[in-house]
């Protein structure tokens, strides 16, 4: 069992932006838990404001990202509370170690931590291109932090013994913060989203290539993005943003220690195997679940179902 959130992308007002599902990969059974649907939603730019994203788990509690604000629902998807930052916008993933919540904020090139005992925010990293490269510097959330910049697009955080790893949408490498200093860390594709590391490698959605990969010192496997004849899919004229297509792949999560589970639109979850042929550099696609053909309803986060 998994735990999806979605966009609509192109949604109007009035319409649903978006939801969180419970899917069982073996059955293909997928039940809509919680709609998004609300008036205070900002129709400017791409998915902008729309619908949920990034998913992590403390204790009982299910934190859920919108674009400007964290939700903290318990096991029945009821809303708890809520809490918002004037330095978060357009929040892609997020990823709990500790007592601390660490965020995307895309909107500001930021990471911000949320401390979940004391409930308030308390630290910032933003990033900014440099002559040497991309610079770092700290801010306090609770008072004055960094102007709105997007060109970056911080979309993947995570949290080790290491240090803090950030990747964006618009740049070639992953970053390492050790609290000291900033390192990039190999290459990556220029349009990725969700990496984040598994087994002795990374894996991540090459969203602009239509692929999920999982790449290592040895080994480099790529997985096609599920596609659907096209007289199958609904709504393909109703996106007026014209950003919604299929094959956009959003979510990504591992299931064991050679399966992984990914999220693509329209409202599409494939299972992977990376146990593929080395020679080919291609792995198998195991399943696919689809539960919705509207193009613009997109995956955006996902984990496994821990309840």
């Amino acid at each position: 069992m998994v735990i999806a959130t979605s966009v609509v992308r192109g949604s109007e007002q009035g319409q649903s932006h978006g939801g969180i599902y419970l899917v069982d990969l073996e059955t293909g059974e997928a039940n809509q838990v919680f709609d998004w649907n609300t008036c205070e939603i900002d129709f400017t730019g791409r998915g902008a404001d729309r619908g949920l994203r990034g998913i992590a788990f403390a204790g009982d509690d299910i934190y859920i990202a919108a674009s400007d604000e964290i939700f903290v629902f318990d096991t029945d998807f009821k809303i708890k509370r809520s809490f918002r930052n004037n330095y978060l916008k357009h929040c892609h993933e997020i990823f709990i170690d500790g007592h601390l919540l660490y965020l995307t904020s895309t909107g500001y090139n930021s990471v911000l931590t949320f401390d979940i005992g004391q409930e308030y925010f308390n630290w910032g990293l933003v990033l900014a291109p440099g002559p040497n490269g991309l610079r770092v510097r700290t801010f306090d959330p609770q008072k004055e932090g960094p102007a709105p910049q997007a060109d970056l697009h911080l979309n993947s955080v995570y949290k080790d013994d290491n240090g803090l790893f950030i990747a964006g949408m618009k740049i070639p490498t992953l970053i390492h913060f050790t609290g000291r200093e900033v390192k990039t860390l190999g290459r990556l594709p220029i349009g990725t989203h969700n990496v984040q590391p598994y087994g002795e490698g990374l894996m991540f959605n090459d969203t602009a290539a239509d692929k999920v990969r999982f790449v290592s010192d040895s080994d480099h496997l790529a997985f096609s993005v599920p596609r659907y004849p096209e007289d199958t899919i609904i709504n393909r004229f109703d996106d007026t943003t014209k950003v919604a297509r299929q094959a956009f792949g959003r979510g990504l999560c591992p299931i064991n220690d050679h399966l992984i589970a990914a999220g693509s639109s329209p409202s599409t979850i494939s299972v992977h195997d990376i146990r593929g042929d080395r020679s080919l550099r291609d792995g198998q696609t195991i399943k696919t679940v689809n539960f919705s053909m509207d193009i613009r309803n997109a995956i955006h986060g996902l984990e496994i179902w821990p309840f």
